[in-house]
């Protein structure tokens, strides 16, 4: 009776789980540049998008399908900070359009539940598509400088040793 919501919600754990690695891959190389900032959004992004894979596994499996734990794409091997804020701000809005047709179909298909999961997820999707849109306005409005004070405000806390300045 749900095989339609099981196939969404299944598309959507692939397309999550993929955002998972990509902004993890993100954090990385942040971390690695000293753009501490920016590392913790995508990090702290990450976590989000995991907890998304759970939320969907625990529909999929009270609907009683199998959860099917495949990325939908490989790790974009992207390191530049700017190129990085508008993958994942594409992603985002990619998201959310999806999300609302799958909320749409799950509608059309008597299946209330599926449909309020994914207009949940849609309210997450434009917080996290706001928050890299914020980082490349502030990119934009101060260039490199943004993130030297990221680099800076790192070298600062690691000369001021354990416990901070």
């Amino acid at each position: 009776m749900f095989e339609k919501s099981i196939k969404l919600l299944n598309q959507a754990v692939a397309d999550e789980l993929a955002a998972v690695h990509q902004y993890m891959y993100y954090h990385f190389h942040c971390d690695d540049q000293g753009y501490d900032l920016l590392a913790g959004l995508f990090k702290r992004t990450s976590i989000d998008e995991m907890i998304h894979v759970e939320q969907l596994a625990e529909r999929i499996l009270f609907l009683k399908g199998e959860v099917e734990m495949v990325p939908a794409e490989e790790v974009k091997k992207i390191h530049d900070v700017k190129g990085m804020l508008k993958d994942a701000a594409d992603a985002e809005i990619g998201a959310v359009k999806l999300y609302n047709q799958f909320a749409n179909e799950c509608a059309a298909n008597a299946d209330a539940n599926t449909k309020k999961l994914f207009e949940q997820l849609i309210d997450d999707e434009e917080r996290h598509y706001d928050r890299f849109d914020t980082e490349l306005d502030n990119m934009a409005k101060f260039g490199d400088r943004y993130l030297a004070l990221q680099s800076i405000e790192r070298a600062k806390n690691a000369a001021a040793g354990p416990g901070g300045a």
